[in-house]
């Protein structure tokens, strides 16, 4: 039987680098401001932009007429990027539950809600949520859904329903935060939240990790994330990089989930070819570009051995919290 919590409270993070996302910046804090179940704060965290840092904070800063919760402004103090820049917020978050969401995306108003409901009702340690795919232009035919994880989105294979998963996914996600804290924060700058999950289900069990999709938020996905290019190059470098947070992670690290998508991805391109033999285009281009992310995988995977074996990869990130 599922332990029983009492209702979280939460706080809700944004981290942003850019003044290119500025519009898209303001659209993700203005959804977080109208959730159904206000966040305690929302933390905006700079990442290394002193020009985008004074317009955050004249925005959104002290003195500044803002709707719901208040919003506290500051620069990430560490080096890297977006696993640092979320333990910088981290350090700041003074509720039950911290929920991540990425500057690009845009919240359902019930996303919140949603999530911290799931802490309620299953005693979860770690709960993400649904990051639908928000196109900038028509998603091209060749594209499979079941590779909408190169631009971190949910991907046909993931649960329907809510259920335990192996891996979150950053854009929308949340944690306990003494639980965060305990696993020293995050550990990787690009594989932030796998590195999250691995710890978290090593900590408390696999079923402590639950996947919402009821909570959702829409995910911007820019154009040249629709490319042939962006595919194959993502599907490469994400599973180079991959090997050296595993081996960060020690005895929580481990491939499952990748050879488990990559099991399924067989069964799926066999349906594919046979709609595509019945005069389905786009099935055969997808089960086309399905073979060759899943080969791109490898070769990435391969080289990021030989860069671990080597010394040629750096470490994912200096430090976790409990270091700082």
């Amino acid at each position: 039987m599922a332990v029983q919590h009492r209702t979280a409270l939460a706080d809700v993070v944004i981290c942003s680098y850019t003044a290119d996302r500025w519009d898209l910046l303001v659209r993700a804090v203005a959804s977080v401001q109208t959730q159904t179940v206000a966040p305690s704060t929302i933390l905006l965290c700079i990442d290394h932009n002193d020009d985008l840092l004074a317009r955050a904070r004249a925005t959104w800063g002290p003195g500044t007429d803002q709707p719901g919760p208040p919003v506290e402004v500051f620069p990430n103090r560490f080096a890297g990027r977006l696993g640092s820049a979320r333990n910088t917020a981290v350090e700041r978050v003074t509720a039950d539950v911290v929920a991540f969401l990425d500057d690009d995306a845009e919240a359902d108003p019930t996303w919140l809600e949603t999530l911290l409901t799931v802490y309620a009702e299953d005693g979860a340690v770690a709960v993400g949520g649904a990051p639908l795919p928000n196109h900038q232009v028509p998603r091209p035919g060749w594209f499979p859904h079941e590779f909408d994880w190169v631009f971190g989105c949910h991907y046909a294979g993931l649960p329907e329903t809510r259920g335990p998963v192996r891996h979150l996914i950053g854009a929308s996600m949340s944690v306990r935060v003494d639980a965060l804290r305990a696993v020293g924060g995050f550990h990787s700058d690009k594989h932030d939240d796998m590195d999250l999950s691995h710890r978290i289900a090593a900590a408390h069990g696999p079923a402590a990790v639950v996947y919402e999709p009821k909570a959702r938020i829409y995910h911007v996905v820019h154009p040249e994330r629709l490319t042939w290019d962006y595919f194959w190059r993502r599907c490469y470098t994400i599973n180079r990089g991959k090997v050296r947070a595993f081996a960060d992670m020690g005895a929580a690290g481990n491939i499952r989930a990748e050879l488990e998508f990559a099991r399924d991805m067989v069964g799926r391109v066999a349906r594919k070819v046979l709609r595509a033999l019945r005069g389905d285009r786009d099935a055969g281009r997808q089960a086309a570009a399905i073979v060759g992310g899943l080969a791109a995988a490898a070769v990435g995977h391969l080289r990021g051995r030989l860069d671990l074996r080597t010394g040629r990869l750096p470490a994912s990130l200096t430090v976790g919290l409990e270091e700082r």
